[in-house]
C-alpha cells in the first residue's frame, strides 16, 4: 500500500509551505483544508510539478463525524498514513469577553480534539509504516501569557503536554511525536499589517512561513521534540527562564 503524509490545514500559511516543502522531498501527499479554500488547485499544483500522488479533500475537521470520514475516504483510497502533520487550527481574534461561546468550542474543537482524534485513528498506519511520526503544530503562545489569546494558549498548551507524554508511549513502536511552537508569521495580509504595528523587539521574532516550514521539516526528520524555528524565538525561550516576571509581562502586553 502506497505511503503519505496527512497534513491538515494545508492551504494556505504555514500548512501550504509546509505541503510544498513535504512535495520537494518527493513525499506523496493528503492535504485537507475548509472547502471552498483552495486546496484541490493546490493539489493539481503539487502533482504537476513534484511528480507525486496528491489526495485533497475538503472537509470542516471541526466535529468527530468529519474526523472519522476523513480517515473512511483515505482507506477507499487505499492509502497508508506513514507522516501525520497536524497543522489546522483557529486562531485567537479578541478579549475573551467579547467572543462568543460558540467560537470558543470551535477553537477548542479544532485545536485539541481534531489533532487528538487523527492520531489516534491513524495509530496503526504509523505503527506498520514504522519508523514513521506526527509533527503537531503549537505555538509559542503555549509557553507565555497572553491577552487576546487567552483560550488559544490554552488549546496550544494542551498540544505541547499531549505530544511529550504521548512520544514517550508510542517510541516502543518506531514512531516520534515533535511538536513545533512557532511564533509570528506573515502567513496572511491581514497579519502582514497586524506584524507590521508590532513593537520592534517583537518584529524581530516574525518569519516568512517558507522559512518556518523548512527549519520545521528539518528537525522534525531529526525526531528532535520541541522545535522553535527562528533564531529570535529562542532566545525568547532562553530569556523567559531568566527575566524576572514583572518585565516578561509588560513585554507579552505590548505584544499583541
Amino acid at each position: 500500500m502506497k505511503t503519505y503524509t496527512l497534513i491538515t490545514g494545508a492551504s494556505t500559511g504555514f500548512g501550504k509551505s509546509l505541503a510544498i516543502e513535504c512535495a520537494k522531498q518527493s513525499m506523496n501527499l493528503i492535504i485537507v483544508a475548509l472547502p471552498d479554500s483552495g486546496i484541490q488547485e493546490l493539489g493539481d499544483f503539487l502533482k504537476s510539478n513534484f511528480n507525486i500522488d496528491v489526495l485533497a479533500f475538503e472537509m470542516d475537521l471541526s466535529t468527530k463525524e468529519n474526523c472519522n470520514l476523513l480517515y473512511k475516504n483515505i482507506k477507499e483510497e487505499k492509502a497508508s498514513i506513514k507522516y501525520l502533520i497536524n497543522n489546522a487550527g483557529v486562531l485567537s481574534r479578541g478579549y475573551f469577553e467579547d467572543l462568543s461561546e460558540d467560537y470558543f468550542l470551535t477553537q477548542i474543537n479544532v485545536n485539541v480534539a481534531t489533532p487528538t482524534i487523527l492520531t489516534k485513528l491513524f495509530m496503526e498506519d504509523f505503527k506498520i509504516n514504522a519508523p514513521s511520526g506526527i509533527l503537531n503544530v503549537s505555538s509559542m503562545a503555549s509557553f507565555f501569557h497572553l491577552p487576546k489569546k487567552q483560550v488559544y494558549s490554552g488549546t496550544k498548551a494542551y498540544l505541547l503536554s499531549f505530544s511529550k507524554s504521548l512520544r514517550k508511549e508510542i517510541k516502543k513502536y518506531g514512531i516520534w511525536v515533535s511538536i513545533v511552537c512557532p511564533g509570528g508569521m506573515n502567513t496572511t495580509t491581514g497579519l502582514c499589517l497586524q506584524n507590521r504595528k508590532l513593537g520592534w523587539f517583537s518584529r524581530t521574532s516574525i518569519l516568512d512561513p517558507e522559512t518556518a516550514a523548512k527549519e520545521t521539516l528539518k528537525s522534525f526528520f531529526n525526531k528532535k521534540e520541541i522545535i522553535i524555528p527562528g533564531a529570535m524565538n529562542k532566545v525568547f525561550m532562553f530569556l523567559d527562564n531568566i527575566i524576572p516576571a514583572v518585565i516578561k509581562n509588560r513585554l507579552t502586553a505590548s505584544a499583541v
